[in-house]
């Protein structure tokens, strides 16, 4: 067990467990640039999601900051298209493209980093002009978006958290942050479990690597969810953002 990875592990526990934000955003290109080959760390990554991030729902859960209503609207838009994108996947042979899963992958964390810095107060202000139109239909936009997450969180593993909390904001601007970061993980766990699955049929899961992380990460999103809304959570999402944006550079000049 490489106390390397442990550390990894418990870091982005406590991220995830304070913003619902740092799972695939860190893990998935920490691994890649340590020399994990792209589709395996993509994979891994998912495998250690669902089972870290349902310790961080049973966390929210105990201190009622999961609406599970939403959580399944997004997880009805996200699942069917998960096992959609991993059908392509196995057809398509993408997945052994490691140029091509590289890309993607940096794609995704710019598209993160930049979510990050936009600022959920700019986006509950934006959400706020158009309310009368996205209340007609909240429910089905919920599931439309849960389904975009879909696809994205399948090819790269990671936007189940920023993502999701930006589209979480935008859709339902009045709900408090730590219920946002809660529910958030909440519907990542079916998202990822079927999106583990997936690449673990396709061959791209290290079982041994996973556990790694996981013991690390159980321990730290405990007790980060403990700290959620307790923290400065723009100065995180800030310095989370850089990270990204610089992880996301450096693994697009390495795709070419």
């Amino acid at each position: 067990m490489d106390p390397a990875f442990v550390a990894l592990g418990l870091l982005v526990g406590l991220l995830v467990g304070m913003t619902g934000v740092g799972a695939g955003s860190l893990v998935t290109p920490a691994l890649v640039l340590t020399g994990i080959p792209p589709a395996v760390a993509i994979g891994t990554d998912l495998a250690y999601a669902a089972v870290s991030k349902t310790a961080g729902t049973l966390a929210h859960r105990s201190q009622r900051s999961v609406d599970l209503g939403i959580a399944g609207l997004l997880a009805l838009g996200s699942v069917p298209a998960a096992g959609l994108t991993i059908a392509v996947l196995a057809l398509s042979h993408i997945a052994t493209r490691s140029a091509v899963v590289t890309l993607a992958l940096a794609v995704a964390l710019v598209l993160t980093a930049l979510a990050l810095l936009t600022g959920r107060a700019r986006i509950r202000s934006l959400a706020n002009r158009y309310e009368a139109r996205i209340a007609a239909r909240r429910g089905a936009l919920t599931i439309v978006a849960g389904a975009l997450l879909g696809v994205l969180v399948t090819v790269s593993s990671v936007g189940a958290g920023a993502l999701g909390a930006v589209l979480l904001v935008a859709l339902y601007p009045d709900m408090p942050a730590v219920r946002i970061a809660g529910t958030d993980i909440a519907h990542a766990v079916p998202l990822t479990l079927i999106a583990g699955l997936g690449h673990f049929w396709l061959g791209n899961v290290d079982l041994a690597l996973a556990a790694t992380l996981l013991a690390g990460s159980i321990p730290g999103i405990v007790a980060g969810s403990l700290l959620a809304g307790r923290l400065p959570d723009a100065l995180v999402r800030r310095a989370l953002a850089f990270v990204l944006l610089y992880a996301g550079t450096r693994l697009a000049f390495a795709s070419f």
